[in-house]
């Protein structure tokens, strides 16, 4: 079985409460908090380990998923040169290709907080778009780490998409979307005071973002679409997620599971197949849960993903 026909079989209720919790929480199945991986470097607030952390900003009504820019980037990366220096080179040849300089600029700030806070991701995420990676195991990596660095595309979908999801409810009401967002703005949640105009166009950003990442789908009414995640793109993160959580146990309660509408029971049977397809060694025994990877850094491993 594969890992498309298995996300859709392990699509179980998840329950998760309603109140807004930070980004790096869940609650797992016996109440007890379940931490989100922190990924190295610091927030713009110079919070240490939390990409992207409160308050949100409206950077989304100028980003979007940007794949097609993203994986050109990603093609033309130079791993011998620093982050900056690939940047300045980017910039200095156009690789781009964009004729206006501030939409450049703007690309490249989204593509500098999503996947650079790491430079050992920027060298993997390369290795997987040299090497043609499937295009559903790429666009899901890709989603991971730009939902992990944007904490209101984070949120909508943690707090918002999967109570819809674990309700059965697929439709999603852009009006219950812009409710939310207003709230979160009179809580002080957001980089300023947004008026109606801009919570309307942050809504179109997120929805017409996660649209493009394949979190939903529709032109106009947006609804959720089927939760597919290949073996591979569970593996890479999975190995991501183990160096920032050496426990495999806790692992498995993490809430960034959850951004694929996995339930724990899902995220075990995943690591079962990609064991028998020998990507990950994963044991279980009593309470001990053992996962080892073939590799020693994620640039290794997008190697090893690759055979």
């Amino acid at each position: 079985m594969n890992g498309f026909a298995l996300a859709e079989r392990v699509n179980q209720a998840i329950h998760l409460p309603h109140k807004r919790k930070p980004m790096n929480r869940s609650i797992n199945k016996t109440g007890a908090s379940a931490r989100s991986a922190p990924a190295q470097g610091t927030s713009d607030n110079g919070r240490k380990g939390l990409i992207g952390a409160p308050p949100y900003s409206s950077k989304i009504i100028k980003a979007g998923a940007l794949l097609p820019d993203t994986k050109a980037l990603l093609s033309t990366w130079d791993p011998g040169l620093s982050v900056g220096e690939n940047l300045q080179r980017v910039r200095r040849q156009n690789l781009l290709g964009k004729t206006s300089r501030s939409r450049a600029e703007d690309i490249l700030a989204i593509f500098r907080q999503r996947y650079l806070a790491e430079e050992t991701v920027a060298r993997a995420l390369a290795t997987l778009v040299r090497h043609q990676s499937n295009g559903n195991t790429l666009d899901r990596i890709l989603y991971f780490h730009a939902v992990r660095a944007d904490s209101l595309l984070h949120d909508v979908v943690i707090e918002l998409l999967v109570p819809h999801w674990s309700r059965g409810t697929m439709d999603i009401d852009v009006r219950e979307i812009e409710r939310a967002l207003r709230k979160w703005v009179e809580e002080g949640k957001t980089s300023g005071a947004w008026g109606d105009s801009t919570i309307r166009r942050v809504t179109q950003g997120v929805l017409s973002t996660l649209r493009d990442f394949g979190v939903l789908q529709g032109a106009v009414n947006k609804r959720i679409a089927p939760a597919y995640l290949s073996v591979q793109a569970l593996s890479y993160i999975a190995f991501y997620l183990k160096q920032h959580q050496p426990s495999g146990t806790k692992l498995l309660d993490l809430v960034d599971w959850k951004l694929f509408f996995l339930p724990r029971e899902g995220v075990e049977r995943f690591l079962l197949e990609a064991h028998q397809h020998r990507l990950l060694e994963y044991h279980v025994a009593g309470s001990v849960t053992r996962l080892t990877f073939p590799a020693s850094t994620l640039e290794e491993y997008a190697n090893v993903l690759t055979q």
